[in-house]
């Protein structure tokens, strides 16, 4: 049966009071607790998450809203599942936050897990950092019209391998699957082959030297065995549907090719690979190593209290950062929180991506690539070498893309724009530009008896703003950028999003967005806007009593005593509340 019980219900009385100082309380609503508690809770996708309960029959479930809040709370303070248990069970910081009353509290390890994997499977964690950021965000009233671009490495939680030991334990952790599954099918196979991979020997590696033709060899053999085994089980429903013959065949093809029956092992594979079987999604990035990797856009602009994460998206680690740019804009314009201008490093800065921001109404704000490392960009060379004069200094219609003059303001004597091929060929005479001052500076090309120049639309917008890069105004709006690299930083080193203890993507994915939202409340807990608001409802939240008056009402009135006799007859409970109403 679902219990949840409303965070925003009005009590009597504040059960913490008997056990908090005005020091403890004041600490309590001016940090993370008081947050969550007063503003965040009420966020928490409690319906969907009350959808795997019945609403009536049954026992009663752990109180949604606190078991949601607590695996808020597991994220953002990098705590294991153990340690979750024990701050549920006996931290006072916990309790406050998640609405509980200060009494024993107990919780199961199995319970735990279920609402995580309730969480995993509906994709709350998601929802719950889209809710927090945008709830943040509007009572901070956040200016969101600047935001920064960035990219961050997440190791998983796995060991690293080489080639040959990847395949090595494909085979071994399908081969103790089919020894556990049949074990007069696992005796068919050559018998070679089973004490190489041997369930709790290792004997793969034992007799290898370490010179580059063993290494080779043993490499060969393993590639035979894998192609041996797919053979042996390609048409088998029972062992084809399992994920340990899926990782052998995917390891396999992306590891291996056939040709004419020798299987070969391919000279070089690329990042998107499998890095080992227990976390199939994670891939490999040249520059940082396997696992995984987070876009996050940020809001930086100066008059902001607090700056916040406004979208998180996560990726392979083998994703270009050039392919990020859409789907973070994207995703910023399904929540309202596009903004006007979106500060980023080079690789995000192609032209495509310029042009895709500019539909959009965001200025892109950032370096050019090179030609080398454009990305999407390869036609770059288009704009030509770095001359004195380039066709950004020609006058050239918007429109029709066709010059009108050149620098030196002649005109040219014909100017065609071919739309299939979006070049622009424009021909002066040899009597205009023979005879010009800036012949020396000018990229006209000569071609017998007239002068030529070709050029793209794009052409001209690289060289644009390859000009633009270089003034001082640029310069001074871009270097609002390298802010997002203490963000970075303060993720991995407050919430752990640097290596997490999870494999697999629901999981990943999980541990990520709910870091996120944990990193927007620690930054949000610290703004005076922030802190008056959970004040104010954490006064309306008990009958609208000040805590200090209502402490002095105690004393001098011996309320508590009247409380604890039941309350007396009709005419003293008139009194009473007649008090309650004098000290509201």
């Amino acid at each position: 049966m679902r219990h949840s019980v409303n965070p925003l219900q009005i009590r009597l009385f504040d059960a913490y009071d008997p056990v908090l100082t005005e020091k403890t309380r004041k600490r309590l609503l001016e940090h993370w607790p008081g947050v969550l508690r007063h503003v965040i809770l009420e966020l928490l996708p409690v319906d969907t998450l009350g959808g795997h309960f019945d609403p009536k029959m049954g026992r009663p479930t752990k109180e949604l809203y606190s078991l949601a809040g607590l695996l808020l709370i597991k994220e953002f303070m990098n705590w294991t599942k153990e340690d979750a248990l024990d701050q549920y069970r006996f931290n006072m910081q916990v309790h406050y936050a998640l609405n509980l009353e200060p009494v024993a509290q107990d919780l199961s390890k199995r319970t735990l897990e279920r609402y995580l994997a309730y969480f995993e499977e509906d994709e709350l964690a998601k929802a719950t950092m889209d809710a927090v950021t945008v709830k943040l965000i509007e009572l901070l009233d956040l200016n969101i019209d600047r935001q920064r671009l960035d990219s961050t490495h997440i190791f998983s939680d796995i060991a690293g391998f080489g080639r040959t030991r990847l395949m090595g334990v494909a085979i071994k952790r399908f081969l103790t699957q089919v020894l556990r599954q049949d074990r007069k099918v696992y005796l068919s196979l050559p018998e070679s082959l089973r004490e190489r991979y041997a369930p709790g020997v290792n004997r793969l590696f034992a007799d290898c030297k370490k010179d580059g033709d063993s290494r080779r060899s043993l490499r060969d053999q393993v590639a035979e065995d894998m192609y041996t085994l797919l053979k042996a089980f390609a048409g088998k429903e029972a062992y084809v549907r399992k994920d340990t013959y899926k990782a052998l065949e995917r390891i396999f093809y992306e590891q291996c090719e056939v040709r004419e029956e020798k299987v070969l092992v391919k000279e070089k594979t690329g990042g998107r690979v499998m890095q080992n079987p227990s976390d199939p999604e994670a891939t490999y990035d040249g520059h940082k190593g396997p696992g995984y990797q987070v876009q996050l856009s940020e809001t930086c602009h100066p008059d902001n209290p607090a700056q916040l994460i406004t979208c998180a998206i996560p990726q392979t680690a083998a994703e270009s950062d050039a392919r990020a740019l859409e789907p973070v804009l994207e995703a910023l314009q399904g929540r309202k929180l596009l903004p006007r201008e979106m500060v980023a490093d080079t690789p995000y800065c192609g032209d495509e991506n310029v042009q895709r921001a500019e539909a959009l109404g965001v200025e892109l704000i950032g370096p050019m690539p090179s030609d080398s490392s454009s990305g999407s960009d390869s036609d770059q060379a288009d704009v030509g070498k770095a001359e004195p004069l380039n066709i950004d200094d020609f006058d050239i219609d918007e429109v029709t893309e066709e010059v009108i003059c050149c620098p030196a303001g002649h005109g040219p004597e014909s100017s065609k724009h071919h739309g299939a091929s979006g070049v622009t060929k424009t021909v002066m005479p040899v009597s205009v530009c023979g005879g010009c001052e800036f012949f020396a500076q000018c990229p006209m090309k000569k071609i017998r008896d007239t002068y030529v120049l070709e050029h793209t639309a794009k052409a001209r917008r690289l060289v644009g703003r390859r000009r633009e890069t270089a003034t001082e105004v640029f310069k001074e709006r871009y270097q609002i950028r390298g802010g997002i690299e203490g963000t970075n930083s303060g993720l991995k080193r407050r919430t752990g999003l640097g290596r997490l203890r999870v494999r697999g993507w629901p999981a990943v994915s999980h541990a990520i967005y709910l870091k996120i939202a944990g990193w927007n409340i620690l930054r949000g807990a610290v703004c005076a806007t922030i802190r008056e608001i959970v004040y104010a409802r954490a006064k309306k939240a008990v009958l609208g009593l000040d805590f200090a008056r209502w402490r002095g009402l105690q004393v001098l009135g011996g309320v508590r005593r009247g409380l604890r006799r039941s309350w007396g007859p009709p005419v003293e409970r008139g009194m009473i509340f007649s008090a309650f109403s004098q000290v509201a």
